[in-house]
């Protein structure tokens, strides 16, 4: 494509862009227009490709194959700072900050103004403090970032992207998968003030109806593939859905019409209290009924205490008080194993920090919270029966991964949730 110079409403076009990683082809031949002043949504089932190809616009990994035009020039971005000097930012789907460090630290890193020889903090802290009023969202400018929910630390990761006035292209690469309602609400109005100034966006999200509110061109991957591409007024989420998993799915209704009140109880939790550092309470005497078969919402904004109430049914919050009671009998809340034991689960928010052991295979990370099943002689793991049930999982929640063997942190995002 000598000479290849991008169309007039095209800040950056991608051209068979191919991605190879071990015993994988993550993206295969893949083009694509990022529209100017737009946000360009991408699309796809997991490990379609997305976050992959967005990866190698924003300068994280290079292509294995395939050629990159910004106007008539061809770009080679060897690291993120190569992108961010062409006005490319990106808010990562696994977030990218320091947590021993402060909220204005975070926002400033690798923007720091300076004072002669000195840092000048004075302005880091008035310039955070803009930028997060602006999303509607104070903060404690000194809290540590480590100390703060994970919505908040997603806050935080969209500020750093607005604090200069360089950004040409945001890459969201599922921005409000931690965000309450209105807090999406509020990132929307942020994003079309974005693009009305010309920024282009890249929106990488699973929830069609987002998608269908804030998008204004749709680009659909599968299986590392380029699919289809349209603009949201021309389509429906049928048509989305249909090009993302190669046909027409039919998923029945539950019958809302069931009687909850005559279902047999299951679990009951009564009067849960979770004490609060310097007085008061993050979960203040909550108490609710969970029936067989029903699917319980908790919804609340961030810090209200939602994920509270999870670590402490699974024996996460030693401090807390109250009563859970299983079919009928108190459970004893000792610590996450006797939990596991009872026949609890959690997926938790922080999916690196808490759910996976980053330094293990994909094998051993789905084996990992009930490796009990598979001892033999007291001490030994029966590899046979951990590999069967690692198989089993490996199918019945289509997790791609061609070899159990790989590390977790070579699988997709979604891949990995799935683990």
């Amino acid at each position: 494509m000598a000479g290849y110079t991008c169309r007039e409403d095209v800040f950056l076009h991608a051209e068979k862009i191919s991605k190879i990683y071990p015993g994988t082809l993550a993206l295969n031949e893949v083009s694509f227009d990022l529209l100017k002043g737009k946000v360009n949504v991408l699309i796809g089932e997991n490990g379609a490709g997305k976050s992959t190809l967005m990866k190698m616009i924003a300068g994280i990994e290079q292509p294995s194959r395939g050629k990159m035009y910004i106007g008539s020039t061809e770009v080679h971005f060897k690291d993120t700072i190569e992108a961010r000097k062409q006005g490319i930012g990106i808010i990562h789907q696994e977030l990218s900050l320091f947590p021993n460090l402060n909220v204005y630290q975070n926002i400033y890193m690798n923007k720091e103004k300076t004072h002669g020889l000195l840092l000048d903090n004075a302005k880091h802290i008035e310039g955070a403090g803009r930028v997060l009023e602006r999303l509607q969202h104070p903060l404690d400018l000194n809290a540590r970032v480590g100390e703060l929910r994970v919505g908040q630390q997603q806050m935080i990761e969209i500020a750093r992207n607005l604090v200069d006035d360089d950004l040409k292209v945001l890459i969201m690469d599922e921005p409000t998968s931690s965000l309450s309602e209105q807090e999406v609400q509020i990132l929307f109005k942020i994003m079309r003030e974005l693009t009305a100034s010309g920024i282009s966006i890249v929106y990488i999200s699973h929830r069609l109806e987002e998608i269908m509110e804030i998008g204004d061109h749709v680009t659909v991957l599968r299986d590392g593939q380029y699919v289809a591409d349209a603009d949201v007024k021309d389509i429906s989420i049928p048509w989305i859905v249909e090009k993302m998993t190669g046909g027409k799915k039919n998923y029945p209704k539950r019958d809302r019409r069931t009687d909850w009140s005559q279902a047999e109880t299951v679990l009951s939790v009564k009067d849960l209290c979770l004490p609060k550092p310097g007085g008061g309470y993050l979960v203040d005497h909550v108490s609710f009924d969970l029936k067989k078969g029903e699917v319980l919402g908790i919804y609340g904004l961030l810090g209200a205490g939602r994920s509270e109430i999870f670590e402490c049914i699974m024996g996460m919050r030693p401090e807390h008080t109250g009563q859970i009671i299983k079919n009928g009998k108190q459970v004893k809340v000792t610590d996450i194993s006797r939990m596991i034991a009872e026949g609890f689960a959690m997926i938790p928010e922080d999916r690196q920090g808490m759910g996976l052991v980053q330094t293990l295979s994909v094998e051993k990370n789905t084996s990992l919270s009930v490796l009990t099943r598979y001892i033999k002689g007291g001490i030994f793991i029966d590899e046979k029966k951990e590999n069967e049930m690692v198989d089993k999982e490996i199918r019945d929640i289509h997790i791609k991964v061609n070899n159990k063997k790989l590390p977790i942190l070579s699988l997709s995002g979604g891949n990995q949730q799935k683990v």
